[in-house]
């Protein structure tokens, strides 16, 4: 099978990378489908580096979620579209793999005459999609577009979607991942994510104060107005701010910048972005990660890797939490900032054994290669005889 992979550009798709979760799926994906033998093609920026095969679009990423558009960037973003349809029609691709819905639309159009399927994984709600609903709208069941929802709970969100296929999870490699049999050697509770309202972090910092935890947030505050409203907001609760992610690597990364952190007085300590190395540190050595989320959240790579270094984790019942995390084995699932102090103090009572296991066992990166490679063949298999008929009818 060759598949070819239209990345986004906001960060490179390579494995230590700070805040990149669409690139993070992709660069995931790629991996799984390359160890199944499949021929994995990876249209993207030049500063990533895939397992697979690399089809360099344009020099460098953007290095950020949300900046201005300014006309470089637009110019960049299509030429990388441009380049991408070209490679598609070059005869030798199976099924093309996109991961945002302008792109989708973009190939979609240009694809209309060919037989090469593209499918789309919905990484988000509908809502944040724009003129998603719209373009939907156009299809019919005999397009050739795909799309797979990321969890149960993102199907109610795309209610009447054309060409819903069966929910495909994502999926971590769980070996890439420290593993600590007995987590919270240093007392705190470990919050990551993008600095916003819908993550919660407000709430983490009240859970820390009402059970005399440290409490360690990471994560980057994009370039949105409420983004940096909210972290106004917070910041007078927050004992110390540091930079524990850039120029900060290595086998020395504990000893030299976590250590320093975790023996200062400070309760509520903001680290900034990390990368993905330096987080499974801070997950590997948290006694919990919260999870108090204010959104229906389609998935939460959090979740999974938090759960693959043994570190339970404590969630709001909203989204797909229940699906990933399994109540009383995995960590504890909540309803209310109550309950969620109740769960913390609790937390020993859960095995970091069953936190791996339960990751390695359905959220693995072969099994969502596996889920896709069945995809892509029934797609093929389809068009394939899709065509057949078509072309004994013009005989």
């Amino acid at each position: 099978m060759n598949v070819l992979h239209v990345a986004t550009l906001n960060r490179p798709i390579k494995q230590d990378v700070g805040y990149a979760p669409i690139e993070t799926v992709l660069y995931n994906l790629d991996k799984g489908l390359h160890a199944l033998g499949h021929r994995s093609i990876v249209a993207c920026s030049g500063d990533s580096q895939v397992v697979g095969e690399q089809f360099t679009t344009i020099e460098r990423s953007f290095s950020e979620y949300c900046s201005t558009h300014t006309l470089v960037k637009q110019e960049q973003m299509h030429r990388h579209l441009v380049l991408s349809l070209q490679r598609a029609q070059q005869g030798d691709i199976d099924v093309m793999h996109v991961h945002d819905a302008d792109m989708a639309e973009y190939m979609f159009n240009g694809l209309r005459q060919s037989f090469v399927p593209i499918v789309m994984t919905l990484h988000v709600t509908a809502e944040d999609y724009v003129g998603f609903t719209r373009w939907n709208k156009t299809l019919v069941s005999s397009s050739r577009a795909y799309f797979v929802p990321i969890s149960e709970h993102q199907i109610m969100h795309h209610d009447g979607l054309v060409n819903a296929q069966n929910v495909i999870h994502h999926g971590i490699d769980v070996e890439d991942y420290p593993f600590n049999s007995h987590p919270g050697t240093q007392d705190y509770l470990f919050s990551i994510g993008r600095m916003t309202q819908v993550k919660g972090q407000d709430i983490a910092i009240e859970i820390a104060k009402k059970t005399g935890s440290r409490l360690i947030l990471a994560g980057n505050i994009q370039n949105k107005a409420k983004d940096r409203e909210f972290f106004k907001k917070i910041q007078p609760f927050i004992d110390l701010e540091t930079n524990a992610g850039q120029s900060f690597a290595g086998e020395d990364y504990y000893d030299t910048v976590m250590k320093p952190i975790l023996d200062s007085d400070k309760q509520i300590i903001y680290i900034g972005e990390v990368n993905s190395a330096q987080k499974k540190l801070w997950y590997q050595h948290a006694r919990a990660t919260l999870f108090p989320i204010q959104w229906g959240e389609p998935f939460g790579l959090v979740l999974l890797e938090s759960m693959a270094c043994g570190t339970p984790v404590v969630a709001f019942r909203k989204g797909a939490v229940p699906e990933i995390v399994c109540h009383g084995k995995t960590g504890f699932i909540v309803d209310s900032i109550d309950r969620m102090a109740e769960a913390v103090k609790a937390i020993h009572l859960i095995d970091p054994g069953e936190c791996r296991s339960h990751v390695k066992e359905h959220f693995s990166i072969a099994s969502m290669a596996r889920k896709y490679s069945a995809l892509y063949q029934r797609i093929v298999d389809e068009g394939t005889l899709c065509q057949k008929t078509v072309l004994s009818q013009i005989a």
